[in-house]
């Protein structure tokens, strides 16, 4: 069995797979990390080695307090992948990047796959059908989008989020609403026509913490998956195995 940890600006998920499979996930918060994993291990025996990814600080001891017979690996640039890397600057490229693009070559081999993962941060990450990953973007996400708009104006509110939104915002609460959710699916639509324009048959997966809230018609193209860097990280994790 394998434990795989996603540590991210806010929250740690926790999975356990056989394999390929998602025996159990959870998420919780550093504070209570210790809690929730040692209730996994006490279910689970059987976890033999993991891997560990952290955009995020690493919690105080976090890897040093895991049960001793669980080999660990912490992803980097340096490991072992199933793709070529053809990012310029691979040394900054984010773990959560490498994790994604892990699980599109896994689950999507030979095809032109595009991930957009909606979180903190939205990111676009790109690889071809031959296996290499060319690169994708990065956009504030909509949380920080809300925040910024309070945080750099000195009259605007910081509003609850809501899914959907008027297209004409006839308060200032329902403007910044318009501006940032309709903003979004635009960017979310316009950018998927654009790489649909350049590489054919292509490939989208929408995953992320916001992908549901930021709902987008979902094509014969379009899939979501909630669990897509966690089956990435498992994938880097088998393929370093069995090498």
């Amino acid at each position: 069995m394998n434990l795989v940890l996603d540590v991210g600006n806010t929250r740690v998920k926790l999975a356990v797979f056989q394999q390929d499979e998602i025996l159990e996930k959870a998420i919780c918060s550093s504070e209570n990390f210790f809690e929730i994993s040692g209730k996994l291990f006490q279910k689970y025996p059987g976890i033999g080695q993991g891997i560990v990814s952290n955009v995020g600080k690493l919690p105080e001891n976090m890897l040093e307090k895991l049960p001793e017979n669980i080999k660990m690996l912490h992803l980097d640039g340096g490991m072992k992948l199933p793709f070529r890397i053809k990012y310029t600057t691979p040394q900054s490229l984010g773990k959560d990047r490498i994790a994604l693009i892990a699980a599109a070559v896994q689950q999507y081999p030979g095809k032109n796959v595009l991930v957009i993962d909606a979180g903190t941060c939205i990111t676009y990450d790109f690889k071809n059908s031959h296996e290499e990953y060319l690169g994708g973007a990065i956009s504030p996400g909509m949380k920080m989008r809300f925040k910024s708009l309070h945080k750099f104006t000195a009259n605007l509110p910081l509003i609850t989020a809501k899914p959907e939104a008027d297209l004409i915002g006839n308060s200032t609460e329902n403007s910044i609403l318009s501006g940032i959710i309709n903003g979004l699916k635009m960017e979310l639509k316009g950018i998927i026509q654009s790489y649909e324009s350049e590489f054919e048959h292509l490939t989208v997966i929408y995953t992320g913490g916001d992908s549901q809230f930021l709902s987008i018609p979902l094509k014969n193209s379009i899939f979501a998956n909630s669990n897509f860097l966690l089956e990435g990280l498992n994938f880097i994790l088998e393929f370093n195995i069995n090498q």
